[in-house]
């Protein structure tokens, strides 16, 4: 825990000496980049002790506090859930040194330095943290740090509405993490989460979930609660998109899975409505990604859509438990895990392939993009290999993890028992195919509009790759896409005593029933090694055969077109048309056409744009009644302190009465011979002092 304790206090430090010396935007961004990158590596180096077994399995660190005693605690699960924060986060470092220096005397760093380690101790703390109260104020801290982070360029009108939409959604969500503690710690006389664990709940639990669900929810992006996602990305610095994508809304995961340690035996329909939600969550974000014109709100979506598909292998996992199928339990948890940790990769990947996209070509319009595979080749090289593998093609680790949960679809006893099993299994057979088509059509016009063609605007054709310190964290995520696939036996193997944390059984048990569960994931294994064999051989065999010739470029055959220009090629909106118009149902599309008129029409134009359901008929209605209610209440805002005053001594007048009545109702039981509740230990002796 010593290391995990110097981590912290290297990212905290770290953050504060380069607020100190925001006056020099470039020691500043030294400072803050140095310590995010010091303090990642000596977390991880404690995490991977832990994972490795080269240390206890459970580390603990207490103090005592006026709400009882705080605690943190690395075990198997907080190990995992730690290493998409501290790998991604690590390399963000490295590649935001110089992603920042853009902004150089245009506008001080030092604040977005130290709310960027900030974010980055607070999610760990997160993961570590054993107390009810300190995981909230530590979700809270991570929470206000992404939002100053997200409105760094705060002279904009979008990216203070998207600050607004994030701060508005996140504390809904808290609020409802709140009364899941606090009936949690009434009913334990505690807010550790050992109480919780050891004395796990039956009363209340199907209450406790669904505030769990909402709560979690929210920060991970499900639908309808991913509100706050395509309107933060886009204007976040891209390198903290990548930290909130594959990392922060992990923790939503994290949180999830937590929680389900500290209740009784879950019940079956817990699982059904996960799958169902992710079912949702994955169709709608896929095709929320395909209709967006903009790459990074593409890929805020496209982040729906796998928070979607991991939900629904944490469902899997859950029927699995409840139905005693060992095989859908190791499945299913395991192909969730496992996901965690390649959209983690990816999706860091591709955010910051889209940051060195967006410097290059001065934008992240597809429409205004085009050509920059040949002016780019590393970047988009390896965002091409983000995008296959977030698509779920072999080779890669996105193939490697969804496979998992094909197979808990396919032969599981837990799905295939009865009738009605098998047909929610064909479903989710079907809606991971779904998933699976839709996510690749939506990265092949990603690809295509974006990287192959002719540039549609001067900037893309003067586009230029990023610096090393830019690249090399972009090469490394594309080169852990493809490690991390062909070992993906051994990951899985791994993850075993998480899986086996969350079922709540021993872990040789895990270990004794996941070996017939696993075996054909090896063969996947190994056909990804040889094809990837097979492409280098076929890439030697080409340089070979060109090496004594000349080699020369010219024009390929117009089609009749004299002239070829960047006009005549699609659009983003014309290249996904065709697929959104089979779920016309699910979108609002709106259509602005200026028709061609007479023989020779000197112009025209066609424009579509896809709203979201969710902000239209949910959160725009219920935030404009919430403001046109509170707009009742104006009066109580008149400028005079006095009153002011006056209503502060109120309010304290009212806290002593009830505090008085809560420290009586006591006694006058006693003196009546009633039995009273007990009341939390934690809570009494806080009031007290």
């Amino acid at each position: 825990m010593q290391w995990i304790l110097v981590a912290l206090g290297v990212l905290v430090l770290g953050g504060f000496v380069a607020l100190v010396t925001g006056r020099s935007a470039r020691l500043s961004t030294y400072c803050g980049s140095f310590s995010g990158v010091a303090g990642c590596a000596l977390g991880l180096f404690g995490v991977l002790q832990i994972l490795r077994g080269e240390a206890e399995n459970s580390l603990h660190w207490t103090w005592d506090v006026p709400y009882g005693s705080f605690s943190l605690e690395l075990d198997s699960l907080s190990a995992f859930f730690s290493l998409p924060v501290l790998v991604l986060s690590g390399l963000a470092a490295v590649y935001g040194g110089q992603y920042m220096a853009a902004f150089w005397g245009r506008r001080p760093v030092g604040g977005m330095w130290f709310f960027f380690n900030l974010l980055i101790a607070s999610m760990f703390v997160v993961v570590l943290a054993r107390n009810g109260v300190l995981f909230l104020m530590a979700w809270e801290v991570m929470s206000l740090s992404a939002y100053f982070l997200i409105t760094f360029e705060d002279e904009h009108e979008e990216v203070c509405e998207a600050g607004k939409t994030f701060l508005i959604a996140t504390h809904l969500g808290t609020a409802f993490l709140l009364v899941m503690f606090v009936l949690l710690g009434t009913q334990n006389g505690s807010f550790e989460f050992a109480d919780f664990a050891a004395n796990r709940t039956s009363v209340l639990a199907n209450l406790l979930f669904i505030l769990a669900l909402v709560g979690f929810g929210t920060k991970a992006g499900l639908m309808p609660l991913h509100v706050w996602l395509p309107e933060s990305h886009p204007v976040a610095p891209s390198f903290v998109s990548a930290i909130m994508s594959g990392a922060m809304t992990k923790l939503g995961i994290y949180g999830l899975l937590r929680v389900f340690t500290f209740l009784a035996e879950p019940q079956p329909w817990w699982g059904w409505l996960l799958i169902a939600v992710g079912a949702v969550s994955g169709i709608l974000g896929i095709l929320s990604a395909l209709a967006q014109g903009n790459l990074k709100k593409l890929l805020a979506y496209s982040s729906i859509e796998n928070i979607g598909i991991i939900t629904m292998g944490v469902g899997l996992g859950i029927v699995g438990v409840t139905t005693n199928s060992p095989t859908l339990t190791i499945l299913g948890f395991s192909g969730a895990l496992f996901h965690v940790l390649n959209h983690a990769l990816f999706k860091g990947l591709l955010f910051l392939g889209a940051g060195a996209v967006s410097q290059a070509a001065g934008t992240l319009e597809l429409d205004k993009l085009g050509g920059l595979l040949k002016r780019m080749p590393w970047t988009g090289t390896a965002f091409l290999i983000g995008a296959a593998a977030i698509s779920g093609l072999p080779p890669l680790n996105g193939f490697a993890s969804e496979f998992l949960l094909y197979s808990a679809s396919f032969g599981s006893d837990g799905l295939l028992g009865t009738p009605p099993m098998a047909i929610a299994a064909v479903g989710v057979i079907g809606t991971l195919a779904l998933i699976g088509g839709l996510a690749a059509y939506t990265y092949v016009k990603a690809c295509g509009i974006g990287f192959l063609g002719e540039p549609r605007t001067s900037q893309a054709a003067s586009a230029r790759g990023p610096s090393a310190r830019m690249a090399v964290p972009i090469l490394l995520l594309a080169g852990a896409c493809v490690v991390v696939s062909l070992l993906s036996p051994k990951v899985v193997h791994a993850l075993l005593p998480v899986v086996a944390e969350i079922a709540q059984v021993q872990s040789d048990q895990i270990a004794a029933q996941a070996f017939p569960a696993l075996e054909p994931l090896q063969y996947v294994a190994a056909m990804s090694s040889g094809l990837i064999l097979l492409m280098a051989v076929l890439a030697l065999v080409r340089l070979a055969l060109l090496s004594g010739r000349e080699v020369t470029t010219s024009s390929t055959w117009g089609c009749g077109y004299s002239r070829s220009t960047a006009r005549i090629q699609y659009t983003a909106s014309s290249f996904a048309q065709p697929g959104l118009e089979f779920f016309t149902p699910l979108f609002r599309s709106r259509q602005t056409l200026e028709a061609p008129v007479g023989l020779f029409p000197r112009s025209a134009s066609l424009s579509t744009e896809n709203t979201d359901l969710s902000q239209d008929f949910i959160y725009r209605p219920m935030f404009g009644f919430i403001g046109w209610g509170l707009s009742k209440l104006r009066w109580l805002q008149h400028g005079r302190v006095h009153v002011y005053v006056l209503y502060v001594a109120c309010t304290i007048l009212a806290l002593m009465i009830w505090y008085a009545s809560v420290e009586l109702a006591p006694v006058e039981a006693q003196q009546s011979g009633q039995t009273t509740t007990q009341i939390p230990r934690s809570l009494t002796s806080h009031a007290r002092n």
